[in-house]
């Protein structure tokens, strides 16, 4: 039998990017198409806010499981898996002949898309040679943030020229054009072996769903609901006690000691706050240009154009920068200067100034945001052992779940004091003062960015894999 070829780096950059950015793209692709939903399908306002939120809680619960799954049985064969799960569900979704099955298949999207983003980061980390990973990092980042602002303009565009059923129609010849590729072409990884956590597995999703949960129903049901603090509470408790027990368990899923060195620490952290802020800003950005602004859905995605138009150009020069100088500057910098934009938008809402007035400030967000996604997942992915890589992954994409859950609720709260939905002017209100609560966010994230490593010598690659592999206790 003939060796398998090896796919070039471009190869497997593409294989990678294109089944996380179906997943990306998928989670805020609804967003715009909502309206159409309620009108075909004959769905109530909650059932809607479920075509949503079913896919964020069964994304985020399962995926630091899911990175576990590619650990054992390798990390392209469960990218494969994802892949089909997330294509057969895509094809429900279309199919769906009410908002009952459409929730249920939009469940079953949010497992594909678990399975698929820790498995295609870990495959690309993985390929990248060590003096190129930051520039590689920088497209994969550019990738995915595209995906996360043009969510509204794809939406828009192909509900209105087509139909909301190809918002999903279209993911299943993307992902059948690839799958030979990805089969053939990319080379199998797996993790360590050792036994198997089942109690670590279930106490991490557990904790996970409980806590997007109410994160997520913190705006229709109120903080004070019991639906909601009954969630929270019992989704922290879990997390303490996973913790509890991976720190105590001679054969954890998730070490405890990653958490200790400082890239992986820091880079986690930070990303935190970035993607809290951008997620809530794509949210309550959109809906602003239509209330506020009178724009439809496909001008509104035309819009957030000054937004996307720097992840072409930054994220791959930002990704070269960080092989240079380390990530400290890019996450710091890049930070501010996305809570600079912020807070430069919030003052045009609250002027009432139309939307030509806030183009810069749109542009200067997304330049910093685009300046610190490739450092922050380059920091991570860096800082980990091979073998340790698809643990770091999962955890950076159930972090960024995490964090889009946590900032919209916390938008959500702000805006309902400052403002509300029945006027244009009400709304200008709370989108300001929400926009002032992002800035916060994102110069939290600035601050926490400032203890991610500066440059640093590059130790000889055997000698650093073991240094490493010793501090976070893999080998």
């Amino acid at each position: 039998m003939a060796a398998r070829r090896p796919a070039s780096l471009g190869l497997v950059l593409a294989l990678t990017v294109v089944g996380a950015l179906v997943v990306a793209l998928d989670q805020l692709v609804v967003a715009t198409a909502l309206p159409t939903l309620q009108r075909d399908l004959n769905a109530s306002l909650t059932s809607l806010e479920w075509t949503v939120n079913a896919f964020s809680l069964s994304l985020a619960a399962l995926m630091i499981p899911a990175a576990e799954l590619g650990d054992r049985l390798g990390r392209r064969r469960t990218y494969l898996i994802g892949l089909v799960v997330f294509a057969l569900a895509s094809a429900g979704c279309a199919l769906a002949p009410d908002i009952g099955v459409l929730i249920a298949a939009r469940v079953l999207q949010g497992a594909g898309g678990a399975i698929i983003m820790p498995a295609a980061l870990a495959l690309l980390t993985a390929a990248a040679p060590a003096a190129r990973r930051g520039a590689v990092m920088g497209i994969y980042a550019a990738f995915m943030g595209l995906a996360v602002v043009g969510g509204p303009l794809v939406g828009g565009a192909v509900t209105e020229g087509l139909a909301w059923q190809w918002i999903f129609w279209i993911n299943v010849p993307v992902i059948a054009v690839v799958l030979p590729f990805i089969a053939t072409r990319l080379t199998e990884m797996k993790g360590s072996p050792r036994r198997p956590d089942p109690l670590g597995l279930l106490l991490v999703a557990a904790s996970m769903f409980g806590i997007v949960w109410a994160l997520v129903r913190s705006g229709p049901a109120g903080w004070d609901s019991a639906e909601v603090l009954t969630t929270l509470i019992g989704g922290l408790v879990l997390l303490a006690a996973f913790v509890a027990w991976e720190l105590r368990t001679p054969h954890p899923m998730l070490p405890m000691r990653l958490f200790t060195v400082r890239e992986f620490a820091a880079g986690n952290a930070s990303a935190l706050m970035l993607t809290a802020s951008l997620m809530s800003t794509v949210f309550f950005l959109a809906q602003y240009l239509q209330v506020a602004q009178g724009y439809s859905p496909l001008e509104t995605g035309v819009r957030f154009l000054p937004f996307t138009l720097p992840l072409f150009f930054v994220a791959p020069v930002a990704g070269r920068l960080q092989d240079r100088i380390g990530p400290r500057s890019l996450i710091s910098v890049g930070l501010t200067l996305q809570g600079v934009g912020l807070l430069w938008l919030a003052i045009n809402a609250h002027d009432h100034r139309g939307y030509p007035a806030s183009v810069a400030a749109l542009f200067v967000a997304g330049f910093g945001t685009t300046m610190a996604m490739p450092a922050q997942q380059s920091s991570i992915m860096t800082s980990v052992p091979p073998a340790s890589m698809g643990k770091a992954a999962g955890t950076f994409s159930a972090t960024r779940q995490l964090g889009g859950a946590l900032g919209i609720a916390i938008l959500a709260a702000v805006f309902a004091a400052h403002g509300d939905d029945r006027s244009p002017q009400g709304f200008a209100d709370g989108f300001s003062a929400a926009m002032v609560t992002a800035a916060g966010l994102a110069v939290v994230g600035a601050a926490v960015g400032l203890l991610a490593p500066g440059r640093r010598r590059a130790p000889a690659p055997a000698a650093h894999r073991a240094a490493t592999a010793e501090k976070v206790g893999v080998g």
